[in-house]
């Protein structure tokens, strides 16, 4: 009888900057191996691997990224293409058998993630969207504390994530918000996320206004969600701020704030709370490298068949309040969501 599988195989279908963090974080986890790394731009899959694994000189660098879809050998496929290429190549992977973890925005669409999810199921494989900040441990803690009832019952969360917009980021920006530009696609899904991951249902309603440029995308954008009963989650994202990636919850005894959700693997995490009483106390969480969680934990789910985490219908929703959200800046109006 063979032996159960331990390890799984991965490949990296583009060479976007998010690797930077990826492959060593692969390379790393104690349940995952870098097989390949595919780019359409040729010598790219190459050089990122020159940079990021010199040591690892068996990882394959492809020039052909159907040719890592077909790849018998490998597993599980990262997708950090372009943000309106997600479902197209998602599809292509699901089709060839291949489990998924797909950097955030899953999709533009909702109606993309639906298909992602019936094909997934068809072909059996596992789909998650790629929120390394929640394998973070520090997000534990938070909860623990709102748990505790110290701050009460959550009445608003407030989210903020930003950075200055550098020229060699401008493919950012360079087209419209219907085709996966601006901040609402790129930093966006971070500050929708975090608004949501509070409150035990989804929201009712959303008003948002933005700051649109040249190419009609988003540089700033900013808005509300309606949880009905006085519960609100604001929500802001920009490249024209200073760096930011904070969210903080307010119940009715007090209150609890995340200082840095894009947490450093070598820094430990402070969490900050307070209550009307007059309490003020800090909690440190060890330094822990979330990319590295996230590869494991996912390739925990394949290898034992278990639900990710993040499942499809949270990547259904959280594309559901973006695209609402958006939609609220085009018609000036408040968006009814249920």
């Amino acid at each position: 009888m063979a032996a159960e599988k331990t390890i799984l195989n991965w490949g990296i279908l583009g060479a976007a900057r998010v690797t930077e963090k990826l492959i060593p974080a692969i390379i790393e986890a104690n349940n995952a191996q870098l097989i390949a790394v595919a780019s359409r731009r040729t010598g790219a899959a190459a050089e990122v691997l020159a940079k990021l694994a010199p040591q690892n000189s068996a990882i394959q660098a492809l020039d052909d990224p159907e040719s890592l879809l077909t790849h018998p050998d490998i597993d599980v496929i990262h997708l950090p293409m372009a943000n309106e290429e997600h479902a197209e190549w998602a599809l292509k992977a699901i089709a060839n058998g291949k489990h998924l973890l797909i950097e955030k925005p899953m999709a533009l669409t909702v109606e993309d993630i639906d298909a992602i999810t019936q094909a997934a199921k068809e072909k059996g494989v596992k789909v998650m969207e790629g929120f390394m900040y929640r394998f973070h441990p520090q997000h534990d803690a938070v909860r623990e504390i709102i748990e505790s009832g110290v701050i009460g019952e959550v009445r608003t969360v407030s989210t903020r994530f930003a950075f200055p917009m550098k020229p060699a980021r401008l493919y950012r920006v360079n087209r419209p918000i219907e085709n996966g530009g601006g901040a609402m696609w790129d930093i966006g899904p971070y500050a929708v996320h975090t608004a949501r991951l509070w409150f035990e249902d989804e929201p009712k309603a959303v008003t948002a206004v933005a700051k649109l440029n040249e190419h009609g995308a988003d540089l700033s954008l900013t808005g509300i969600f309606d949880y009905g009963d006085g519960r609100f989650a604001q929500f802001e994202m920009s490249f024209e701020h200073a760096r930011r990636s904070v969210y903080e919850i307010i119940g009715t005894l007090g209150g609890v704030t995340c200082h840095t959700t894009w947490q450093s693997a070598d820094e430990k995490a402070v969490i900050s709370w307070w209550t009307e009483a007059g309490q003020h106390e800090t909690v440190e969480v060890p330094a822990s490298d979330q990319f590295v969680n996230e590869i494991e934990h996912f390739s925990n789910c394949v290898l034992n068949n278990t639900d990710p985490l993040l499942s499809l219908k949270d990547a259904r929703a959280n594309c559901q309040a973006i695209v609402a959200a958006l939609q609220s800046v085009k018609e000036g109006k408040t968006i009814q969501l249920r």
